[in-house]
């Protein structure tokens, strides 16, 4: 009788003792679950950042593009003005 409850103690202990590991890794995986959630979070920050930027120069550009259009036609327009100056002093 005694040597049963001796294995009975031995195997209730064993069960505890796996039970705890186990309670262990879900506390080491809540903490990697946690761990990678934040660094997720970091990421998605950079992200938005990064998108921010990104828009902020594509108007940038746009308005660049804007301006070297408006500069181009009045090139072509000093150039059309200077073609009708020089031929109008070449028929006198």
């Amino acid at each position: 009788m005694s040597k049963i409850i001796k294995v009975s103690v031995l195997a209730l202990s064993l069960a505890m003792l796996g039970g705890c590991a186990d309670m262990t890794q879900i506390d080491a995986a809540k903490a990697q679950a946690a761990a990678a959630m934040a660094k997720a979070t970091d990421a998605y920050n950079l992200a938005s950042t990064a998108h921010g930027i990104a828009s902020e120069g594509a108007y940038a550009a746009q308005q660049a593009q804007a301006t070297a259009d408006a500069a181009l036609e009045c090139c072509n327009a000093n150039s059309q003005k200077l073609d009708r100056m020089f031929e109008k002093a070449m028929m006198k």
